[in-house]
């Protein structure tokens, strides 16, 4: 295995201080660094300013000033590990790593792919956006389909991602989107299997979205954001006090995509998000996801 590289990602889309944003010293805490086991590890926790729960002037988005910090620190330290040979593993906050995983990905490489694994298709255009949170809008902005009249540091991000280079596994959001008239990624012909799709064969389809990135774009990304996950094994997602959407994968649905999906080369790191330690006072969930990482570690590159 190479040198594994975590970065932990103390940021809360909506400018809470609690929640997501302690979800990266709680993997820590749990045991992530040694589900690694064999692999040099290297471990940075992003310094991050302090949470704003206010929409921002330059992009109409919550926690602006963490966000954008965080994106540029992302999109430079992935871009620095990639280039030396080390596997960078993203933990902590939500979907909005990507828009600077993706980047960093795309200056290490020439061009990124993204095998995406999420419960939402994360495409809300910011126009429509109900919360200004980015965590519903990072694939549109990633795919340049939002967000053209942003300005400051994030306006860098659009359209980083080729559609041809994304593969998107798990969505079960159809009524949500529905609300607000926002079409599916699979009707402007992204690929993409839905949950109950995956859920029929797992591995069939972590192997054949990796493989249709992999034909893309020599290196390509794995994002998870745990959502993916039936609320009912994991409990710890979405907002405290607000029902989760029913549905979901299972734990071995998930961990034998993901090992089918890293069967294929190319990958060249990995995040996993969307994890709330206050709705896991006792840590049960943070001991699952580091028994993921453990199963995962073993395929990875």
């Amino acid at each position: 295995m190479a040198e594994i590289e975590l970065i932990g990602v103390p940021f809360d889309g909506f400018g809470r201080a609690g929640n997501q944003a302690l979800a990266a010293d709680a993997l820590l805490r749990a045991g992530l660094a040694g589900a690694f086991a064999g692999a040099r590890i290297g471990e940075t926790v992003l310094e991050l300013p302090p949470p704003d729960p206010r929409r921002g002037a330059a992009t109409g988005l919550l926690n602006e000033p963490a966000l954008t910090v965080m994106v540029d620190a992302l999109a430079g330290r992935v871009a620095a590990a990639v280039g030396a040979g080390r596997f960078p593993v993203v933990h902590g906050a939500d979907c909005s790593t990507l828009l600077g995983t993706v980047d960093g990905l795309r200056t290490a490489s020439g061009r990124a792919g993204l095998v995406f694994v999420d419960g939402h298709e994360d495409t809300m255009p910011l126009d429509v956006s109900e919360d200004g949170e980015a965590a519903n809008a990072e694939l549109a902005l990633l795919l340049g389909r939002t967000g053209h009249l942003l300005t400051g540091p994030l306006r860098r991000r659009l359209g980083t991602l080729d559609a041809s280079a994304l593969a998107v596994l798990g969505p079960r959001d159809d009524d949500w989107r529905r609300r607000f008239g926002v079409a599916s990624l699979r009707d402007a012909g992204v690929w993409l299997r839905d949950v109950d799709e995956v859920a029929a064969d797992p591995r069939g389809a972590g192997r054949a979205a990796a493989s249709h990135v992999a034909g893309a774009a020599a290196a390509w990304w794995l994002h998870v954001d745990l959502d993916v996950l039936d609320p009912v094994e994991f409990p710890a997602q979405g907002l405290p006090g607000v029902p989760d959407d029913p549905g979901g994968l299972t734990w071995p649905q998930l961990t034998d995509l993901l090992l089918a999906a890293l069967g294929v080369a190319g990958c060249a790191g990995w995040s996993l998000a969307i994890y709330d330690p206050e709705q896991d006072p006792g840590g049960v969930s943070a001991r699952r996801i580091v028994r993921l990482a453990r199963e995962v570690a073993a395929a990875l590159p």
